[in-house]
């Protein structure tokens, strides 16, 4: 019900009025709404570092254990590198200087032929000459011997094709079959490595 003692012009600033405090209400509300929306903003940032924080702590363990085992690596390749190198260089070495001791000891029989050859140059004797050959002779095999050659048994034996070699079949009933009747070459081995097979007759069943 209208109020008859208002005039026009309280009406109307009572209308004012009323949209003023609408319009104010609405303020309120959107300040109240971007606030909450700023605030979940926030929000959402603390629990993102947060979990960024979380995964960084995951993964500097994971990070210090991978910087150990590249670092493990690098070094055993190194090593490894290093190795092979020593190793390379030791066998150029070996193979340029292993028989280094032998030919020291080679250099010493060659001192006696060379002694032997003067001593017969003026001697008329076939017996002195025989005795001189068979000296530097037996100081030849001494110094082959301690090197480790060894001579390879064969006449008498029986035949191994690992050690022998049958260059010629004699058929004979006085030795047993496969028997080293006569060797025609000596053959020489080293430990188990064969220099040299020996050259035989072998005997065969008539």
């Amino acid at each position: 019900m209208k109020n008859p003692f208002k005039g026009v012009n309280e009406e109307v600033n009572e209308e004012n009025l009323n949209d003023d405090t609408e319009g104010l209400q609405g303020a309120v509300n959107s300040d109240e709404e971007k606030n909450a929306a700023e605030n979940s903003e926030v929000e959402l940032e603390e629990k993102l570092e947060g979990n960024t924080e979380e995964t960084v702590e995951e993964v500097n363990p994971l990070q210090e254990k991978y910087d150990i085992l590249n670092n493990q690596y690098i070094r055993l390749a190194a090593d490894f590198d290093n190795y092979r190198k020593r190793q390379e260089q030791e066998k150029e070495a070996l193979l340029k200087y292993g028989a280094e001791n032998t030919l020291k000891k080679m250099i010493e029989v060659l001192d006696n032929f060379e002694r032997g050859l003067k001593a017969i140059e003026t001697v008329q004797d076939c017996e002195k000459v025989k005795e001189c050959y068979n000296l530097a002779y037996k100081n030849f095999t001494d110094v082959l011997t301690k090197a480790g050659l060894e001579q390879i048994k064969a006449e008498g034996e029986q035949f191994d094709p690992n050690f022998h070699e049958a260059i010629m079949q004699t058929p004979t009933s006085e030795k047993p079959e496969h028997t080293i009747i006569a060797e025609l070459q000596k053959g020489y081995k080293l430990g188990d490595k064969v220099l040299r097979p020996t050259l035989v007759n072998v005997a065969v069943s008539e």
